[in-house]
């Protein structure tokens, strides 16, 4: 069973930077099409993030995010980083990973099967 394990994350001061991890057990990350990154805050809809083709490296960013977030895969230790800088407030959220063996529109949830659980980024001003 695919199983997305999640850490890092935190509190942070606006300005900062922060990092998030996304670990797959079970299955390499090999056998997906893509990895990526999608949040939610309190009262608001799910947004997506980032994303990372597994076979090329291609990635997405959101552009409210560009210059500021970037996304990487460690193939070695099967895990995929979100990376994030210049954090402002309006970022505080939880982050979820999320991997699919389908190559659709990265920005849809949709697309996706697997889930990791969420961790909390907290940016306070």
């Amino acid at each position: 069973q695919v199983q997305l394990v999640q850490s890092g994350g935190g509190s942070v001061q606006a300005g900062g930077s922060l990092r998030v991890s996304c670990a797959a057990s079970g299955y390499s990350y090999s056998r997906f099409c893509i990895v990526g990154w999608f949040r939610q805050a309190p009262g608001k809809e799910r947004e997506e993030v980032a994303a990372i083709v597994i076979s090329t490296g291609l990635t997405f960013i959101a552009d409210s995010m560009k210059g500021r977030f970037t996304i990487s895969q460690d193939n070695d230790n099967n895990t995929v980083w979100l990376r994030m800088g210049s954090l402002k407030p309006e970022d505080t959220a939880m982050y979820y990973c999320a991997t699919s063996d389908r190559c659709n529109t990265w920005s849809r949830a949709t697309t996706y099967n697997y889930w990791g659980q969420g961790t909390q980024v907290t940016v306070s001003s």
